[in-house]
């Protein structure tokens, strides 16, 4: 039976992270956390850039796992990746999260500060999302769990939502990838993952004590969180910058690896 309670799920990352990571490499840790929808293997074009000078670290958070029950928050996550470096032996690391994982990473840079480099946010926002918006995702998940599948009209949206016009024109097959993945998820799992960040408060009165260094790299064609929705953001943040990346979307490191690979390499040269 899977258990409800955060901390079981966080002993799971501390007890048994060979199954839920992929570790590459040696040197100064980089450790990448997944989106909604999403699971580790979105950063293998990260790491099979990477690995040649980093220890690159990707892991499945707790809705790709047997954990998924909730409710859970970003806070919650943030212990799970704690928990998951100590059990690693990495001390100290860069986080890089997309979206949820992005969202989580400044919850772990507030609570653990001195465990981070710095933190790269992908297609990520401090500022929360708006009422129409709780209600149209809520919705979604809410319809998801109860019949215990993915409408079409549900993938539609999320397709729409998760991957730009260009990659939907010129690589649809990276979309369709995923879509056969969604249609393997426990439904229980999205509605949990996705009411772990929903409803939270606006974080961005938070972030000018948060001296992180940090790097947003946002897809030119985000639907979902447009690249200007992370202004009020990097004008807060005491160390951050931001890297636009074009023809690419939500999932800007997966449409667009080259052009995130590089603000990658720069901004770990930096802080490394």
């Amino acid at each position: 039976m899977v258990e409800a309670e955060s901390d079981t799920a966080t002993e799971r990352y501390r007890r048994r992270p060979e199954t839920l990571v992929t570790d590459r490499g040696d040197g100064p840790a980089v450790v990448f956390a997944h989106g909604t929808l999403m699971d580790r293997t979105m950063f293998d074009p990260q790491l099979s850039a990477l690995s040649d000078e980093y220890r690159t670290v990707a892991y499945d958070l707790r809705a790709r796992t047997d954990q998924y029950v909730g409710p859970y928050d970003l806070y919650d996550l943030a212990d799970d990746a704690a928990a998951l470096a100590d059990a690693l032996d990495i001390d100290s690391f860069v986080l890089c999260g997309m979206s949820m994982g992005g969202f989580m990473a400044l919850r772990f840079a507030e609570r653990y500060p001195d465990r981070l480099e710095g933190a790269v946010l992908i297609d990520a926002m401090a500022e929360p999302y708006t009422e129409a918006e709780r209600e149209q995702y809520g919705q979604l998940a809410t319809q998801a769990r109860e019949e215990g599948a993915f409408t079409e009209s549900a993938i539609e949206v999320a397709r729409s939502q998760l991957f730009g016009e260009t990659t939907l024109a010129e690589n649809p097959e990276l979309a369709d990838h995923w879509v056969e993945r969604w249609h393997t998820y426990p439904t229980e799992a999205f509605y949990h993952e996705m009411h772990s960040w929903l409803d939270e408060p606006d974080f961005t009165p938070k972030l000018s004590s948060i001296d992180v260094p940090m790097l947003s790299v946002h897809g030119e064609e985000d639907v979902s969180i447009e690249p200007e929705r992370t202004e009020s953001m990097l004008d807060e943040l005491p160390d951050g910058h931001q890297e636009l990346v074009s023809e690419a979307g939500h999932t800007s490191n997966m449409e667009n690896p080259e052009a995130v690979n590089d603000a990658l390499r720069t901004f770990l040269d930096e802080v490394y």
